[in-house]
């Protein structure tokens, strides 16, 4: 199910900014750290987001046309602030996520409820 974009950019000016104050630290929680394909400008996007392993799944609730998954694609990855820690998203493709067995029962409703993740292995920034 897509969300509309009217509540992307009500998210993006008012709950992300009270979001970005614990989503760092607070699993399933992270900060995508993702730069402006045009401006080159650094974002840091709360974001639900699901580890099993190396791989993160994170749910794309608004469309691939969304900024933050234009720009993770176009730089072939980015950063991930999860649990107090700093993580290089590479390989990042889009998948439908849906009967992905690894995932918590609340992971596989999200998964259900986006119908499209962004899929990347995680390794430790250096």
């Amino acid at each position: 199910m897509r969300l509309p974009r009217s509540l992307a950019r009500f998210n993006t000016k008012v709950t992300n900014p009270l979001q970005s104050l614990w989503a760092g630290k607070l699993a399933p929680w992270i900060i995508l750290e993702h730069t402006g394909r045009r401006t080159g400008r650094t974002y840091r996007t709360p974001m639900l987001a699901w580890k099993r392993g190396d791989r993160l799944l994170i749910g794309i609730l608004y469309g691939e046309e969304s900024s933050w998954v234009r720009n993770v694609l176009a730089a072939d990855g980015a950063e991930i602030i999860r649990s107090g820690r700093r993580y290089r998203l590479r390989h990042p493709h889009i998948e439908n996520p849906a009967g992905r067995s690894e995932l918590s029962p609340i992971g596989r409703l999200y998964a259900r409820v986006s119908r499209q993740a962004l899929v990347g292995v995680l390794v430790p920034a250096q």
